[in-house]
């Protein structure tokens, strides 16, 4: 009866060892996703914070409309920010000007 009861407890003991290192390795799993979840919101969050900010003093732009052409302006340090697009619109203006020049050399670099 003693040789029973021995094999009997080294098979719980087995049975609880797996079952720890079952719990262990989920709850890893969800402490990574966790994590990931966390960090992801954290970005978002950066992101938001970021939107529509001048990036060098960190002001809120304004959106202003200069020669038909929207653009991003820092009411703090005077910055005026352009899209590609709106960019492109006032190269189309200055042809031969040194706007224009310098956008048709990067989008000929890009092509």
């Amino acid at each position: 009866m003693d040789e029973k009861d021995r094999l009997g407890t080294k098979l719980r003991d087995k049975e609880k060892a797996e079952e720890d290192r079952y719990f262990a390795q989920r709850d890893k799993e969800l402490l990574e996703k966790m994590k990931q979840q966390q960090a992801s919101d954290q970005e978002a969050a950066l992101q938001q914070q970021a939107l529509m900010r001048c990036p060098k003093c960190g002001t809120q732009l304004n959106t202003v409309v200069h020669n038909e052409v929207t653009v991003e302006e820092c009411p703090s340090c005077q910055g005026m920010w352009l899209d590609r697009g709106e960019l492109e619109t006032l190269a189309q203006r200055e042809n031969e000007g040194w706007l224009g020049r310098f956008v048709r050399r990067g989008v000929l670099r890009q092509s």
